[in-house]
């Protein structure tokens, strides 16, 4: 294993970050702390309790895994985009790093980053929202691997976007309506039986259900299918990654 070279291309990656803090960071936090205010404060004060817990407590988790999906997806494919973009994806593919040491370097970057944006988002909300977290292990858990597998996503929607505009597509038009029907601003079991039956086919339901679990012991689904679920997807787009550079998708034409 090549330590060099994943170092370079992650701490390369973090650099980045810390010289567009204010896109990086400053942003989706902000626009996160305006859902608290409106959800959390304004409209939450007005709305009972669901389950016992606060309704401005009861969304935290799942804005935190809005933020988190769609930040995964988004650094992972600009960070792998952009040397396609300007020609220097040559230049990494014909060094001596391998396949594996590529992708941690670049999916290990963009996780990070994630991860270090919902910490920073679950510490703004202690400003809007009195909380508290029951199972602080299951929640770092389910939160670095959520961070981890949507990177991998992210990564591959780099490789296969040809365009900005293909950047955007997966994460704005699939995950950002996934996510708000997932159970982010209400439990599932509020719905009618029929709809309750459709949204099981959401896959966000399960990370969503899990993470909220993390925070009070309540769920929409089993906790261990939520576990299951982001197993899941974990190989699924390993496996496509696999299948890339096995095929040089994209690559090496």
């Amino acid at each position: 294993m090549n330590f060099y070279s994943i170092r370079a291309i992650y701490k390369f990656e973090m650099a980045r970050t810390w010289r567009t803090v204010l896109q990086s960071i400053a942003t989706p936090v902000i626009s996160t702390s305006l859902y608290f205010v409106v959800f959390g404060s304004a409209i939450g004060s007005r709305m009972v309790e669901i389950e016992g817990v606060s309704y401005g407590a009861f969304i935290i988790p799942g804005l935190v895994m809005l933020t988190l999906l769609m930040q995964s997806i988004s650094n992972a494919s600009f960070g792998i985009y952009m040397p396609k973009f300007s020609g220097t994806i040559y230049e990494v593919l014909s060094a001596p790093i391998s396949y594996i040491e590529i992708i941690i370097g670049y999916v290990g970057a963009a996780a990070s980053k994630s991860v270090i944006l919902g910490s920073i988002i679950l510490l703004t909300a202690r400003l809007f929202v009195d909380y508290h977290i029951e199972h602080p292990i299951w929640m770092l858990t389910f939160l670095v691997l959520t961070a981890i597998t949507f990177s991998f996503l992210g990564f591959i929607i780099g490789i296969w976007a040809d365009g900005f505009e293909k950047l955007q597509i997966v994460p704005m038009m699939i995950v950002t309506p996934l996510t708000f029907l997932g159970g982010t601003f209400y439990s599932i079991d509020m719905l009618p039986p029929f709809w309750q039956k459709v949204t099981l086919l959401n896959p966000v339901v399960y990370l969503v259900s899990g993470f909220r679990w993390s925070f009070y012991g309540l769920a929409d689904v089993n906790v261990g299918i939520s576990l299951m679920m982001v197993s899941v997807f974990l190989l699924l787009f390993l496996t496509i990654i696999w299948w890339i550079f096995k095929t040089g998708y994209k690559l090496k034409n």
